[in-house]
């Protein structure tokens, strides 16, 4: 069996979906690797790097598209709303498909690449279980957004995140606050942590208590009952105009005491929900910054300008997108450790094998014989609740 990389032609986009260090893994179970030219440059990965792995180098990415039988990528059709549709006259039926595509994006995007004959694997959709952590590349792409929402806050901070004791006397500490304690943000206090902030957190889980406090940040408890704060899956669950209101009151006052603010709440699917208004916002010391990581869902902070930095009542927003993206060696490393397990559950004695009976497979399988198949996605673009049966 073979395995294309394409280079990403999203613009900006510097990640590969496997680095050299993937392939002799893949090459032990049967599976050989070819890589466009130039994929992996821009993530510090040379072609000769791909080549003394056992890798087979070609120079056209027709040719990629051609020769594989499992198309690999970052940004497949759907989540390269830019330039993805050049990719579709090149799969062909019967052929498999597997990265980030958005399925809950746009339907127009998801019924294109079903109308290929493609099998295609959404990763955003890997179940959150135990055997399939190794697979999840949404929580490592969200793990590296969080350490770099960090970075970029301390850089545009006219302030030190340490206290610092220096001739000129005390330096007192940045304060920092995190909405929303999942992977990502638990990642940015560690990293806000490390850099010697005083360290806030706010989660509408309880059970995220525990997980703040043990990396040395205090937890933000507001008066307010949540209601079913997460689904089965491990993720958070949307909540009613009314909880929103009253949560947005309740967290005006630790925001304004606050340096800097990282929202990380989305709910899959959902549009993010506002949590910090014009009016926190302008309650807010000037030189204060706020990184939206929901920016490309319509972000947590209602002055958040979608892939832009803002300025706002002297505060700086930074609602920048693909924060993994900027930091392309590592995060194409661990990216590519997630779809080579993906790919060896997948891949029985030398081929792909769909068992719709394995919970990852089923999850994540999103297209199948010119049909979308993926239940939560049918369901959430109110299509038939049963896909037609698949052409193959």
């Amino acid at each position: 069996m073979i395995v294309g990389v394409p280079r990403e032609i999203y613009p900006g986009e510097r990640r590969v979906a496997l680095v050299p260090a993937a392939v002799p893994g893949l090459a032990k179970a049967g599976i050989e690797v070819v890589v466009e030219a130039g994929a992996g440059e821009a993530a510090g990965y040379p072609d000769d790097a791909f080549r003394a792995k056992g890798a087979r180098v070609l120079a056209g990415r027709g040719e990629v598209f051609g020769a594989a039988d499992v198309v690999v990528q970052v940004l497949c059709h759907g989540a390269n709303d830019r330039n993805g549709d050049a990719d579709l006259p090149l799969l062909r039926e019967g052929q498999a498909l597997i990265g980030f595509l958005r399925p809950f994006g746009s339907l127009g995007a998801v019924e294109a690449i079903a109308a290929r004959g493609v099998a295609s694997f959404s990763v955003e959709l890997m179940p959150r279980i135990t055997r399939a952590q190794s697979m999840d590349a949404l929580s490592s792409m969200a793990s590296i957004a969080g350490y770099k929402a960090v970075l970029l806050a301390a850089d545009s901070l006219p302030r030190f995140f340490p206290m610092l004791t220096t001739a000129a006397g005390t330096i007192t500490p940045a304060r920092l606050l995190v909405i929303g304690a999942g992977v990502a943000g638990l990642q940015a206090i560690a990293t806000s942590r490390r850099l010697g902030a005083v360290t806030s957190a706010y989660d509408l889980r309880p059970a995220a208590k525990e997980q703040v406090q043990s990396l040395g940040a205090r937890f933000v408890e507001l008066p307010v009952e949540v209601k079913d704060a997460e689904d089965a899956r491990g993720y958070a669950k949307a909540q009613d105009e009314e909880f929103y209101r009253r949560q947005r009151e309740l967290l005006g006052r630790v925001v304004a005491e606050s340096d800097v603010v990282v929202t990380t709440a989305v709910v899959p699917g959902k549009k993010a929900p506002v949590l910090v208004t014009g009016e926190m916002v302008a309650a807010m010391a000037p030189g204060s910054v706020i990184v939206d990581l929901a920016a490309e869902r319509g972000g947590n902070c209602e002055l958040t300008r979608p892939g832009e930095v803002a300025q706002a009542h002297g505060v700086t927003i930074i609602g920048l997108f693909n924060l993994a993206g900027t930091v392309p060696y590592h995060a194409s490393q661990m990216y590519a450790r997630n779809l080579s397990t993906f790919l060896l559950h997948l891949v029985k004695e030398g081929s792909l094998r769909i068992d719709p009976g394995d919970e990852i497979t089923r999850d994540t399988l999103l297209t199948r014989g010119g049909e979308i198949v993926q239940p939560r996605v049918r369901e959430f673009f109110s299509l038939p609740a049963d896909a037609a049966e698949p052409r193959g």
